[in-house]
């Protein structure tokens, strides 16, 4: 049967919505679908269920449709459907985040209609009745994609398009503390602190950095771990981010809902992919150890090149200065 879809989503702007696609006025799902959308296990749902008809909130021949289904094993079962009613009884009754965002969508749309006397879902006026969920999914990837941001912002950036995105979750903030190093590990098999304890050195040329924005480095750049990267290591992270968008594009284009626990795993998942060991660890180093480092190495390079550089440095200063004096002329 044609059942129809409903999309429970969060907009950029943090703002609660639902998308439904209708199939004969209405939308059906599983147990299991429902399970999938209130991210509860199906024996959650089927005892809310079972609640809502045994008290007579819902007639069960008013919402429930039986509909025969082949399974993977060849075999074909009855298979219970349930209409928009027995959804959205069952959205204000689960206890778990997508239900508190539910709820509070729900509370919006009857607020606006107690006050106003109607309640209009502008997006989907403006777009002709059709949702528009994955076409602005789509737009928002390929924009990240042609951003300038850092590697590991952009898969934060990706992790925050999940249908369930909270950045209050503990779930979202333990992702953002792992991405960064995780992302690193794959590369060079160490984590951000790590690699700025081992690289940060105030005799070498520079203090051991390779990107930096002015004629020398500063103490801010100096505490950052992939301003002392190599080429081949920036290179490796690009490649590895560029796979993890085509495949954000490619769920979208299949129209296929992404949560915050899928793309954790395909994190993961793609960091084996490119052979690499997967962080499993917290690291030899803590951050702020990393942090005192490059401070105290910093200090010594500072004092250092107050009173002599090396040839290297000499060098780099003298054509950023050149460089420098060819933009002002041409003001």
């Amino acid at each position: 049967m044609d059942s129809g879809q409903i999309m429970l989503f969060q907009t950029q702007g943090g703002e609660t919505k639902i998308e439904v696609r209708l199939a004969n006025e209405s939308v059906w799902l599983t147990a299991d679908q429902m399970a999938e959308l209130f991210q509860r296990n199906k024996s959650t749902i089927s005892r809310h269920i079972k609640n809502i008809l045994e008290s007579g909130e819902l007639q069960r021949n008013s919402v429930v449709a039986e509909n025969a289904t082949t399974a993977a094993d060849g075999k074909t079962y009855t298979v219970s459907y349930y209409n928009l009613d027995m959804i959205i009884s069952v959205g204000y009754r689960v206890n778990s985040h997508r239900g508190v965002q539910f709820r509070q969508w729900a509370t919006q749309v009857l607020k606006e209609y107690m006050i106003k006397g109607f309640a209009l879902n502008d997006d989907l006026l403006k777009n002709a009745g059709h949702g528009n969920y994955f076409d602005e999914l789509l737009a928002r990837i390929r924009d990240i994609r042609s951003s300038e941001k850092v590697f590991y912002r952009k898969v934060l950036e990706i992790y925050a398009l999940s249908i369930d995105y909270d950045p209050r979750t503990e779930t979202t903030q333990q992702f953002f503390k792992t991405v960064q190093n995780k992302m690193h590990f794959a590369a060079h098999g160490h984590t951000a602190a790590e690699v700025i304890y081992d690289r940060a050195n105030a005799e070498n040329d520079f203090m051991g950095l390779t990107t930096w924005r002015g004629a020398l480095p500063t103490k801010q750049e100096a505490e950052v771990a992939k301003n002392y990267l190599s080429e081949d290591e920036v290179d490796m992270l690009n490649r590895i981010v560029n796979l993890y968008l085509d495949f954000a594009e490619l769920q979208a284009k299949s129209h296929v809902p992404m949560y915050m626990k899928d793309w954790i795993k395909k994190l993961d998942d793609f960091l084996t992919l490119s052979g690499k060991e997967l962080l499993t660890h917290a690291g030899s180093i803590s951050a702020e150890v990393a942090k005192l480092k490059a401070d105290t190495e910093y200090e010594k390079f500072r004092e250092r090149t107050q009173y002599q550089l090396s040839p290297v440095e000499i060098h780099f200063i003298e054509a950023f200065e050149a460089e420098q004096k060819k933009l002002r002329g041409k003001q």
